[in-house]
C-alpha cells in the first residue's frame, strides 16, 4: 500500500514539473462527459452522509428544463489498483472524497495526496475542499474532498454548495466555450455587429442571420433534430436600470418574441412557460451588470416548446441596455442540459464597445 500511494503522490508532482519547464502544457486532453464526475470512494461509504451530500449537491435535479436533469452524472468507484487510478486519472471531473483518518483506501490516497500543512488545515477545520485544475491531463477537474469525520464533510460539503457547484461550473463553460467554437468560427458576424452597433457576441459556425431591425437582430442554426436561434434586443440612453427585475425581464421578452419569433403561422409565438421554474440570477461581467434567466418556452397556437437561456445586459459607460436569448426545438433529444450549458457559455461571449456613441 505504501508504495502505491507513494507512486500516486509522484504522480501529481512530476505533472506540476512538466507543465512548468515546457512553456505549454502538450499533454492530452482529458477524457470523458463534460456532464460527468468519477466519484472516488471506498464501497461501504456510498451510503454515507458524506456520499448523499455530494448526490445532493453535484447531483441535485435542475428544474429549469422541460424535464428535470440532474446537474451532474456521478459514477462511485472504489481505488482498486494502481492500474484503475491511472485509467481514473485520465478522466475530466473526479471527485476523492473520504474522512481524512478513514481505514479505507481511499482515506490513504487522501492522505497521500496533502502535505503536512495542507493537512494540518484539514484537522483544524479551517479547509476541506482542494480543487485540482489540469492536474494529470489538460481539460481536467479534480476535487479533493476530506475532513476529521464523515458527519463533519457531509457538513461542509452542504454548507458550500454554492462555492464547489462554481468552481465546477467555471471549469465546464470553459470547455463549452472551446467546443462550441472549436470547428469553426464565424467572425465575420461578430465583426458586422461590432462595426454597426457597438456590440458583439461569439457566432457558432453554422448560425445564419435572419431578422435584422433597428434594434433587434436574430439568427438561426436549424438542425431537423435539433433547431436552435438566437436573438440580440438593444436600447439607448438607459440612465437607470432600478427597472430591472424578473418580471421586467420576462415580459420584455415575451413582448419581444410575440413580434419576431412566430412559427408557421402569424397567429403562433414563442412565449415564456410560467408553469415550469423561471430563474433569474445576477453577476458581473467586467463593467457590466449582467442578469442570467433560464427556464421554458412555450409557441401560442402550437404544440411546441424547449429550454432558452436570456441574457440581459447593462453597459454604465454607453447607459445602454441590451438582451441576448438562446433557444432550442428538439423534441427528440433527451438530454437538454448539455446544449442549455453551451448556451451559457455562448452569452458570456457578449462584449459592449465602451466608446460606442449612437
Amino acid at each position: 500500500m505504501k508504495s502505491f500511494l507513494t507512486y500516486s503522490l509522484l504522480i501529481i508532482i512530476a505533472s506540476i514539473g512538466f507543465i512548468g519547464c515546457g512553456g505549454g502544457d502538450y499533454r492530452p486532453r482529458a477524457k470523458g462527459d463534460t456532464r460527468g464526475f468519477v466519484v472516488m470512494m471506498d464501497s461501504s461509504q456510498w451510503d454515507s452522509k458524506t456520499a448523499d451530500a455530494i448526490r445532493n449537491t453535484f447531483g441535485k435535479y435542475i428544474y429549469t428544463l422541460p424535464n428535470p436533469e440532474e446537474n451532474y452524472d456521478l459514477t462511485f468507484m472504489p481505488i482498486r489498483s494502481r492500474s484503475q487510478l491511472e485509467r481514473i486519472r485520465k478522466q475530466k471531473n473526479i471527485i476523492f472524497a473520504a474522512p481524512l483518518d478513514g481505514e479505507g483506501t481511499v482515506s490513504a490516497q487522501i492522505r497521500a495526496f496533502l502535505d503536512d500543512g495542507v493537512e494540518a488545515k484539514v484537522r483544524s477545520g479551517e479547509s476541506f475542499a482542494f480543487p485540482l485544475i489540469d492536474q494529470w491531463f489538460k481539460d481536467q477537474y479534480a476535487l479533493i474532498l476530506t475532513s476529521n469525520s464523515d458527519s463533519a464533510l457531509a457538513e461542509k460539503i452542504l454548507n458550500s454548495e454554492q462555492s464547489l457547484l462554481k468552481s465546477a461550473f467555471d471549469k465546464e463553460l470553459k470547455r463549452w466555450t472551446y467546443y462550441v467554437y472549436e470547428k469553426k468560427e464565424q467572425v465575420q458576424l461578430s465583426d458586422s455587429l461590432w462595426k454597426d452597433h457597438g456590440f458583439k457576441v461569439r457566432f457558432q459556425h453554422d448560425y445564419v442571420k435572419r431578422i435584422d431591425t433597428t434594434d433587434f437582430v436574430s439568427y438561426r442554426r436549424f438542425l431537423p433534430e435539433n433547431d436552435r436561434w438566437m436573438w440580440i434586443w438593444w436600447k439607448d440612453n438607459v440612465k437607470d436600470i432600478s427597472f430591472v427585475d424578473n418580471d421586467w425581464i420576462n415580459a420584455t421578452r415575451d413582448s419581444l418574441m410575440q413580434q419576431y419569433i412566430k412559427g408557421s403561422r402569424d397567429s403562433m409565438y414563442v412565449t415564456t412557460e410560467y408553469r415550469r421554474p423561471v430563474v433569474t440570477k445576477t453577476f458581473q461581467k467586467g463593467r457590466l451588470y449582467a442578469y442570467e434567466t433560464l427556464g421554458t418556452w412555450q409557441m401560442i397556437n402550437g404544440a411546441m416548446g424547449g429550454p432558452f437561456v436570456n441574457f440581459t445586459y447593462y453597459d454604465p459607460s454607453t447607459e445602454r441596455l441590451f438582451m441576448v436569448e438562446y433557444s432550442q426545438f428538439a423534441p427528440s433529444v433527451q438530454k437538454k442540459l448539455p446544449f442549455v450549458r453551451q448556451f451559457r457559455a455562448m452569452g458570456r461571449t457578449f462584449e459592449s464597445d465602451s466608446t460606442w456613441t449612437q
